[in-house]
Parts: structure tokens; sequence; C-alpha cells
């Protein structure tokens, strides 16, 4: 199978970034761990600050993928744009957050990317993207 991680803003961080919230490891690592622990499939990766890059490649990637696992970081909350993108495609797309966004702000815990997907997973740090490709494998 061929999945695609697609994370937006401040994910790029990710091991340095408040790591009480978001961990300390960085993503590249965690990366070739997960293609490693998944190597009959393969799994490709985007990552993007821009709200509209996001939404072009979940149009590109929304048609000839498997799977696609989003963690829109910050615009999970106010990217109407990004909901509609997850509703255009016919990819299922696993919504994934590293923290737990119900024990933060109030304002997270609104998502406009969840009615479009097929699950959500949060709080359980980079194994959350591991878990969004187990869901789809069954």
């Amino acid at each position: 199978m061929h999945f695609i991680i697609i994370d937006g803003p401040n994910l790029n961080l990710t091991g340095t970034r408040e790591p009480g919230f978001y961990g300390d490891r960085d993503m590249k690592s965690f990366l070739a761990e997960i293609t490693s622990g998944f190597s009959e499939h393969t799994i490709d990766y985007f990552q993007s600050n821009i709200e509209g890059e996001l939404i072009n490649k979940l149009h590109a990637s929304g048609f000839s993928y498997d799977g696609i696992i989003l963690n829109a970081g910050g615009y999970t909350h106010t990217s109407v744009a990004i909901g509609d993108a997850v509703k255009a495609i016919v990819v299922p797309v696993v919504e994934v957050h590293l923290s737990n966004v119900y024990s933060r702000e109030s304002f997270r815990w609104e998502s406009f990317i969840s009615p479009g997907a097929r699950g959500v997973i949060s709080g359980f740090g980079l194994a959350g993207y591991r878990l969004a490709i187990q869901s789809f494998l069954g």
C-alpha cells in the first residue's frame, strides 16, 4: 500500500518545539523508523507551513494513494479550505495530532478536518502516525 503523511505548520520543528506537548524526537529520525517498520509499504512525506500548499498536496494525493495521514497543525482549527479539500478527495484521511487537543486551549477542540476524516488520533505523540497507518491496514 502507498501512504502519505502531510504535516502542517510548525511540524518541521518537531523535536525542538515545545517538547512537553510534542515530544523531543525529530520527524526525520521518526520517518526513518516508521518506513523501516512498514517496509512492505511506501510512505511519502510532505510538510508545509503554507495553507495553500497543503491544499494542493491534498488535491494531488487525494486520488492516487491508499491513505493520507494529515496533521494540519493549527490549521485544523482555522481552515475551512483544508476541511473542504479533505471532503473533496476520495482517498481516506486520518487526522492526527501529537498532543491531546482536548487537554489544551478550548479553541483547539474544534476541527474543520474531522467531518471529512475517517478518524482522529490525538495525544499519542509520534506514535499517532503509526496508529493511523495501522488503521488503514486493518
